[in-house]
């Protein structure tokens, strides 16, 4: 009973999800698509969508007596292991989207220059007046470092839209699936992360240069291997936060392939970038590490009377 009940609450979650996706993003059919003036603010809202249906489920539907905790939100202890995790939550995304780009490289498929800048440079010559002339008030190095001060910065301004989809993803989901083992909660819930996306990549967002089909298929592969990481982020702190940060630095540092490309380049995200399949070598590998040493368990919970023992949680809410 246990198991259809759990079952039937992640259908209610899915179609929640999913369905207010597509009624926020329908406008966008409609009209323009990607260039339709009210892109920025439904995608916007796009990502609250999954904090909805968590909500609705642990409010309305199963209403357990600790709701908060129930997503992740609360409690913000042990101290110390959370602020581990949200500093891994910053740095994590920076390094998988960065090693992608040298690797893509390496393999002939994203079009770098490392030495001389020149996607940055055209760039910064759209952006600021004067760089195209070589008088722009800092210098070339000083701008590159300014971009990494930037990635801290939107870390925390994508914190809220990021948590808006994090309730719904790590905070909710992945804890009820977990029941059907590791590696399926993993494989599962990236797959229905990749499918919300659905309403946006049909349109060509993040896959441009793709059929719908092959960029639905890409963005649920990166779905899959990035929202694992983001899993452990959740589950080895028992906290929604530092995966939530990590989407919004992943969100804030997705750009860094701009900066590190040749001028004039094209670049094929089916096969560059933390988006192309060329992206997904580093992150798969560090996959296979966590579960191998059985690291997407939640930690064991300590209590604090005489002669108790250290406890497992259970692996469902």
């Amino acid at each position: 009973m246990a198991g259809k009940r759990n079952l039937r609450d992640i259908a209610f979650f899915v179609v929640i999800s999913c369905g207010l996706a597509w009624l926020v993003a329908w406008p966008l059919w409609q009209g323009g698509g990607l260039y339709d003036s009210r892109f920025g603010a439904s995608a916007l809202a796009m990502m609250f969508t999954p904090a909805v249906a968590a909500l609705v489920m642990v409010f309305i539907v199963e209403r357990p007596s600790s709701k908060l905790h129930a997503l992740g939100i609360w409690p913000l202890r042990p101290a110390g292991r959370l602020l581990k995790f949200l500093v891994l939550g910053i740095l994590v995304p920076v390094v998988l989207i960065l090693a992608a780009l040298p690797i893509g490289a390496a393999l002939g498929v994203y079009p770098a220059d490392f030495k001389d800048l020149s996607g940055f440079k055209m760039m910064l010559g759209a952006q600021l007046p004067g760089s195209g002339r070589g008088d722009q008030p800092l210098s070339i190095e000083v701008l590159l470092a300014l971009q990494f001060v930037n990635v801290v910065v939107g870390s925390f301004i994508n914190l809220v839209p990021a948590l808006g989809e994090e309730l719904g993803w790590r905070g909710w989901l992945l804890p009820k699936l977990l029941r059907y083992g590791q590696v399926n909660a993993i494989v599962i819930s990236g797959v229905i992360w990749g499918a919300w996306h659905a309403p946006l990549i049909l349109l060509g967002y993040n896959y441009p240069m793709a059929p719908g089909f092959l960029g639905m298929a890409m963005m649920t592969g990166m779905c899959i291997l990035v929202g694992a990481i983001f899993g452990w982020l959740r589950l080895r702190s028992d906290s929604v936060w530092p995966a939530a940060l990590a989407h919004g630095t992943f969100n804030a540092a997705a750009g860094f392939f701009l900066v590190f490309s040749s001028a004039g380049a094209p670049v094929n995200t089916v096969n560059a970038t933390i988006l192309g399949w060329s992206g997904w070598i580093v992150p798969l590998a560090v996959v296979i590490v966590l579960v191998a040493r059985g690291q997407f368990r939640r930690p064991a919970t300590v209590d604090t009377r005489p002669g108790q023992l250290p406890t497992q949680p259970p692996v469902s809410e």
